[in-house]
């Protein structure tokens, strides 16, 4: 019994590094709340987008070049720049980045570059309170090349409850004097199971030492370096240090970080596949079906394949999600565009569209279609007949697609 008691110091890592991310956001978020809000007043840069960007953009006010620049939003010299420079290892070596006397500067400038370019010029169009619509059209008018870039603001966003300070600039909210962010939920298990055993262990005293017990959940995937689409690859947990995978394998941390089109993360903030070289331009299958909650970065990651390619290769944006149960082509362009996930209805939608045909006094379920699954074993599983489903979901045959949602009644 006491081999299985153990304090397991990788997930102790994860913990701290996780605790550490979100109370340097918190400090980040604290200190330049009333300059995101004095700029989204002067200029409608939203205030929630303007966090958004200086959080990730400076990891959280810990990166190099804002610890030696104080510039906060990664914005280059270019040709108009006639203010103080330093040079800093991006997606070059060695480019100019403004360099400013103190983070105020940065926040005014950050706003006049967006404000007066012509390129983002059609974001002062969006409603204010539309951080989603400001994220994607950052991205498509070229901020950033990480194509996670907008979703990674959303959910600082969303984690954070940023959006508050956008409302207190509109005048919709009132301020505060204490923080409102949120400290998001660690989520520990995945792919790694945890049983907490809260049994004394007593080896050589009366003490009681509670201990964690950590049984790892087997994956698909080797340890060590591998290969998918002839592409070498690991699977790396959330904590690990990506300088450090860099080192161990011989490459730089910004290939690294290109390859895998990350933004400027030091730690991983989840579990995923690392390509130490560059994706492929076409994937190993010919097509991949897309499972429920499964992103394009998902997919590439999964494939080995280039986001560029997938994305022409099924004539999708880059804001755009295909929905469960589709089927994406990895070899060559598509006939026709997938169904995306915004276009499905929602449970509420699908469950009124039925409500004529419902049972009285029913509580309604809405159920996934999976791999393999048929009327009869859907039918099965829930206790009622395939007839019924039929009419509930006014199905013309017994033909289902995988991703489909079904409402069933009880």
């Amino acid at each position: 019994m006491l081999k299985r008691l153990m304090i397991v110091l990788p997930l102790l890592a994860t913990l701290c590094a996780k605790a550490q991310k979100s109370e340097d956001i918190l400090n980040y978020i604290n200190t330049y709340k009333e300059l995101a809000i004095q700029e989204m007043v002067r200029t409608g840069v939203p205030a929630s987008i303007k966090l958004a960007q200086g959080i990730h953009e400076t990891m959280a006010g810990r990166s190099p070049l804002v610890l030696k620049s104080n510039n906060h939003f990664g914005i280059k010299c270019k040709n108009t720049w006639t203010g103080n420079k330093v040079y800093h290892d991006d997606d070059a070596r060695g480019e100019c980045f403004r360099s400013y006397s103190d983070p105020k500067e940065s926040y005014t400038d950050h706003s006049n570059f967006l404000k007066n370019s012509q390129r983002y010029a059609f974001l002062f169009g969006l409603d204010p309170t539309d951080y989603k619509g400001w994220a994607y059209g950052l991205k498509k008018a070229g901020y950033a090349t990480n194509i996670k870039y907008s979703q990674l603001l959303i959910k600082l966003i969303e984690d954070y409850n940023l959006q508050e300070y956008s409302l207190i600039a509109l005048g919709r909210a009132k301020p505060r004097e204490e923080i409102i962010a949120a400290v998001p939920k660690l989520e520990i298990g995945d792919p790694i199971a945890m049983e907490v055993v809260q049994t004394a262990a007593q080896p050589s005293g009366p003490a009681t030492v509670p201990a964690v017990y950590m049984e790892p959940v087997a994956t698909d995937y080797p340890k060590g370096e591998f290969r998918i689409n002839e592409t070498r690859v690991i699977f790396a947990t959330s904590g690990t240090s990506l300088l450090a995978i860099a080192k161990n394998y011989d490459i730089s941390l910004r290939r690294l970080l290109d390859f895998n089109d990350l933004g400027r993360e030091d730690i991983l903030t989840e579990n995923q596949l690392l390509y130490l070289q560059r994706k492929r331009k076409t994937g190993a299958n010919e097509f991949h079906i897309v499972k429920p909650g499964e992103s394009l970065y998902d997919i590439c990651q999964t494939e080995a394949i280039r986001f560029e390619s997938l994305l022409k290769y099924n004539h999708l944006n880059e804001e755009e999600e295909p929905a469960a149960g589709e089927q994406l082509y990895l070899h060559t362009k598509s006939p026709s565009k997938p169904r995306l996930a915004a276009d499905m209805p929602a449970v509420a939608d699908v469950v009124r569209t039925t409500v004529d045909n419902r049972p009285a006094m029913a509580n309604a379920i809405a159920h996934t279609v999976q791999t393999k699954e048929t009327l009869y074993s859907i039918a099965k599983k829930y206790n009622v007949t395939v007839e019924k489903i039929q009419e509930w979901n006014k199905l013309q045959s017994a033909d289902l697609k995988i991703g489909q949602m079904l409402v069933i009644y009880q």
